[in-house]
């Protein structure tokens, strides 16, 4: 049985919302929080962003992998970050940006990862 909890999230400085997505569907596996915005939405359209990305890094021959993506808006953080225990699952939390600590939330999110039982 998996364990899906993403409540653990919401401990985030400026916690706004959080999702775990498959990026081969684009369905959001569990969301939390996000009452301000369409989560089921933002998992679909982020799907895209990161399909994008791998798709350039494979074009030009970086072997490497994406730790997270990073979007800045003018009031919030969205950070995508792909799960290194599973390539096709990722993370995506939306920050307000006023109150968020970005370095903090994306060391928390590592940490988070290794919480998440998929057995």
């Amino acid at each position: 049985m998996s364990k899906l909890n993403l409540e653990h999230l919401h401990s985030l400085a400026g916690f706004v919302g959080a999702a775990l997505v498959d990026s081969d569907s684009g369905m959001a596996l569990g969301m939390t929080g996000g009452a301000e915005l369409n989560l089921e939405l933002a998992a679909a359209g982020n799907t895209e962003v990161l399909r994008a990305k791998r798709r350039i890094a494979e074009q030009l021959g970086l072997n490497d992998t994406i730790e997270d993506i990073l979007i800045t808006l003018a009031r919030q953080y969205h950070l995508l970050r792909p799960l290194e225990s599973n390539g096709a699952l990722f993370l995506y939390v939306v920050l307000d940006r006023a109150k968020a600590n970005l370095a903090m939330a994306r060391h928390e999110l590592k940490a988070f990862e290794k919480t998440l039982d998929f057995g």
